[in-house]
C-alpha cells in the first residue's frame, strides 16, 4: 500500500494505491479505515479499484453496502478510482449513479475527478 496526503481547497485527501487487493471484508475495510487515519489523520481518501475484490461489485454479494455503511458510520469519504464500463449489471449502475450524485462516496474514472469532488464536498 502506498499512501500520500495532499490538500486542495483545504481539505486534507490521503491517495492510497496498491497492486494487491486492501479491501476484501468489512473487516479489513475497518483495518484500512484506520491505518490510512492514523498515517494521515485524513477521512477522505482516494482508493484504486483494483485495491477493492472483486465480489463488492456484485451487489448480491451484499458486500458494497456492508463495507460502504462503515465508511459512513466512520465519517469517512471515499472516491474509488478506476474504469466501471466493464460491468453489465443494471443495478450496480445505478448503484454508482447514485452514489456519485450523493455526498460521501464516489465511483470515479481518474484521481483528478475524485480529489476534485472530494474536496469541495
Amino acid at each position: 500500500m502506498n499512501t500520500r496526503k495532499i490538500e486542495q481547497n483545504g481539505v486534507e485527501i490521503a491517495i492510497v494505491t496498491s497492486n494487491e487487493e486492501l479491501i476484501t471484508d468489512v473487516q479489513s475495510a475497518l483495518d484500512f479505515m484506520a491505518t490510512v487515519s492514523y498515517e494521515t489523520g485524513c477521512n477522505r481518501i482516494v482508493l484504486n479499484k483494483s485495491a477493492i475484490c472483486e465480489e463488492f461489485f456484485d451487489l448480491k454479494t451484499r458486500l458494497a453496502g456492508e463495507i460502504l455503511q462503515k465508511f459512513i458510520n466512520y465519517r469517512t469519504k471515499i472516491a474509488i478510482v478506476g474504469d466501471f464500463s466493464s460491468y453489465s449489471s443494471k443495478s450496480l449502475k445505478d448503484f454508482i449513479y447514485e452514489s456519485n450524485n450523493g455526498r460521501d462516496i464516489f465511483f470515479l474514472s481518474n484521481e483528478e475527478q475524485a480529489i476534485e469532488k472530494l474536496s469541495r464536498v
